[in-house]
């Protein structure tokens, strides 16, 4: 899993949250790390979670940008401002709102990863 969030401390809670589900994760700051990360085919990655507000590319950018390169893989959104969501129109993604729970995270993510066709 490819964790995406410029806020040490919720990277860090995030990571845990996910090793203590079984995930293993990789940790990026930003957008452009994971896009490099996650190379042309996104190999070795199931699923992607990132924060939407970061500097430089946000997560909905990048998400549309997934969306069209990698289109089976899919991408989780978070984030605490809720009018962004709003005002960008959040609907192909799942979303977690902040704060979450890691309970909510980790059914969050079982869904999710249930529904991926496999390879």
């Amino acid at each position: 899993m490819l964790v995406v969030e410029d806020n040490i401390e919720v990277g860090r809670f995030a990571t845990q949250i996910l090793e203590d589900l079984g995930y293993r994760t990789t940790w990026v700051v930003n957008a452009e790390e994971a896009l490099e990360k996650l190379g042309s085919d996104g190999s070795g990655f199931d699923v992607v979670f990132s924060d939407v507000v970061m500097p430089g590319m946000g997560g909905l950018e990048m998400a549309k940008l997934l969306q069209r390169r990698l289109p089976a893989l899919p991408v989780v959104l978070t984030s605490g401002y809720s009018h962004v969501l709003a005002q960008e129109g959040v609907t192909k993604f799942e979303l977690l709102h902040k704060p979450y729970s890691a309970d909510q995270l980790g059914r969050t993510l079982s869904h999710i990863v249930r529904q991926r066709p496999p390879d």
